[in-house]
Formats: structure tokens, C-alpha cells, sequence
């Protein structure tokens, strides 16, 4: 089938790439403008564009997806359905009328719950214990069109968001090469989606990522995987003996277990002797850490290259 692709971030990247692996031929791909970036604040293209151009496709890139040019040159191109995954821009009311078969959305969530920006962080935040994709056909209000295909996966223990995001994004491949081809002979209704179920996933905030271990255990160790890697559950680990102090980012943490009649705990984000961290309610055992000067490790091996002590401490 004859299709265009809309798409931005990394999670789209492998649904293009299975798009022209499944034989269907992408007349051009719509992408967000080069952006700057690194710490060398050079011009870089989107992932979808590296890919897209790594496959030979023509490529558009627009701040301005909804400008009347971009419908027009959707309609002379003959294609007859539309592909979105991560693209970033809202697609209006003429670019959605533009395909003869309209245009599909492959989503990190089991619709109707996360829809939004941030579904696959807001997943693990809440702690679930599965997940998915859905593909939909694409309406005016957002994340609520008609279910064509889902596919879903148990969140694994300890998941952070980066891995779970990687995870989703090759599933995502499957569920979208089942819906296009349901568009071949006709127009597929799909199945609605039930409103009363229907959950939010805003965009995250930078701020969201700040530590708190006054909460329980399960609540930040389930934040500190899930801001990772952006934003970063961030804070200072404060030592006790010299006083000195550094940012880090916590990577990778879970609900400590410990033994009946646990020793008493500290004030939160205290170490106590086991080098476990006091929450709230319980303690979170780090299991990676990422200095702010260097690269993420384990967690002993920040302890032996700080000299981690009991009572040392972790403040927002």
C-alpha cells in the first residue's frame, strides 16, 4: 500500500523501518525541523529523519504540519492512508481529510487508559503491572479514535522507562504491520473506545523528577525508575563525614527487603547500616547511580569510590 509517515522520536523508528520491511511503499515521511543539541549545540535531524534517509525516502521537515501546502502535497501524492507514531504536532482537521483512508496512530499505551504525551513514563510511575500499544485511526480529539490492533507486555521489575520505551517501540512494529493492511479493501470502523476507562498522561515536567523520600519505599522506587532517563530523579548525596557534597541521578532502585524488626529508621533519604535509603514508609534499595560529571554505575561502585557511609544522606 501506497502510505505517508509521520513521525519525530526515537519510538518511531522502528515502525518506519517495519513499514518499508513489510513491502508498503512511503511516498515521503513528515518530520519536526532539525533542532539544536549536545553540548556542542550543533543542528541535529530527528531520528526519524536519520532513518528515513538511511532508507532512501524523501523527507519533509515542518514546524507547520497543518499549513494548507503540507494537505495539498499529501492529496497529490496518491496515497491513500496516513501513518503517525511519536511525530509531536497535533494533525488538524484538512491533513486528516487528506488520505482517502484517513490516518492511523501507533500509541505507547493500552487505549483509552494513558492517553497524552507521556504514557510510558506515567506506566511505570503508577506502578503497573502491564502495558502496550494500541493502533487507532486518528480523530480530532486526542488518543480517543476507534482501536484497530493492541499488543501488550508485563512491565518487568525494576524497569526503567528508557528500557520499557525500547521494548514497546519493537512491539509497536507488530500491531502496526497487522492494521495496515486492513485498509486495502475497505475502511475498517474499528472498536471504540470506552470513554469511562479513559485515563490521562500529561507531557512530564522537568521538576517532576526531583526526589522525595518522605513518600514509601514502592512510591520512589517506582519514581526513581520511572524518570529514568529523562528527566532524571535528581537530588544531592550529601556525605556525613567531610560534609561534601555532589548531584547525582538515581537510575535504577527497588523496595529494599528487609528482615523482621529492621533496625531504626533515620529521618528520609538517610543510608542506614545496610546502605539502604529511609523513605517514608520503608527503604529503597539503589541498584544504579549516575554522578553528574560521569557516566551511571552500579550502586556498589559508587559506595566504594565515595566511601559511602551509614548516615550519609540524599536531599532534593
Amino acid at each position: 500500500m501506497r502510505v505517508i509517515f509521520a513521525g519525530s522520536g526515537d519510538f518511531a523508528v522502528p515502525a518506519l523501518r517495519s513499514l518499508v520491511g513489510a513491502g508498503h511503499e512511503v511516498a515521503f515521511v513528515l518530520t519536526q525541523p532539525d533542532r539544536i543539541a549536545g553540548r556542542g549545540r550543533r543542528l541535529t535531524p530527528t531520528p526519524v529523519r536519520r532513518m528515513a534517509e538511511e532508507l532512501g525516502l524523501q523527507v519533509i521537515s515542518t514546524a507547520q504540519v497543518n499549513a494548507p501546502e503540507i494537505a495539498e502535497r499529501v492529496t497529490a501524492s496518491g496515497v491513500r492512508l496516513a501513518v503517525t507514531a511519536a511525530f509531536g504536532q497535533k494533525i488538524g482537521p484538512a491533513l486528516l481529510a487528506a488520505p482517502p483512508a484517513g490516518w492511523i496512530n501507533l500509541h505507547a499505551s493500552l487505549l483509552p487508559a494513558y492517553r497524552g504525551a507521556s504514557p510510558i513514563h506515567r506506566a511505570v510511575l503508577d506502578r503497573c503491572r502491564r502495558t502496550g500499544v494500541t493502533v487507532f485511526r486518528l480523530t480530532e480529539r486526542m488518543d480517543a479514535g476507534p482501536i484497530l490492533t493492541t499488543r501488550w507486555t508485563a512491565i518487568k521489575p525494576q524497569e526503567t522507562t528508557e528500557e520499557l520505551h525500547d521494548r514497546l517501540a519493537a512491539i509497536g512494529c507488530d500491531a502496526l504491520t497487522a492494521a495496515v493492511p486492513l485498509f486495502e479493501d475497505g475502511l475498517p470502523e474499528g472498536r471504540p473506545q470506552d470513554e469511562s476507562q479513559a485515563t490521562r498522561a500529561p507531557r512530564l515536567r522537568k521538576e517532576e523528577g526531583r526526589i522525595d523520600f518522605t513518600r514509601p519505599a514502592e512510591i520512589e522506587a517506582a519514581h526513581i525508575c520511572g524518570m529514568w532517563s529523562w528527566p532524571g530523579a535528581t537530588c544531592r548525596y550529601i556525605s556525613a563525614a567531610t560534609g561534601k557534597s555532589e548531584n547525582v541521578t538515581l537510575a535504577r532502585a527497588r523496595v529494599a527487603e528487609v528482615p523482621p524488626g529492621p533496625p531504626a529508621a533515620g529521618p528520609p533519604g538517610r543510608l542506614d547500616e545496610r546502605l539502604y535509603v529511609t523513605a517514608g514508609s520503608g527503604f529503597v534499595e539503589l541498584l544504579e547511580i549516575k554522578p553528574q560529571a560521569g557516566r551511571v554505575m552500579p550502586w556498589p561502585d559508587f559506595v566504594n569510590g565515595r566511601h559511602v557511609q551509614p548516615a550519609d544522606r540524599f536531599e532534593p
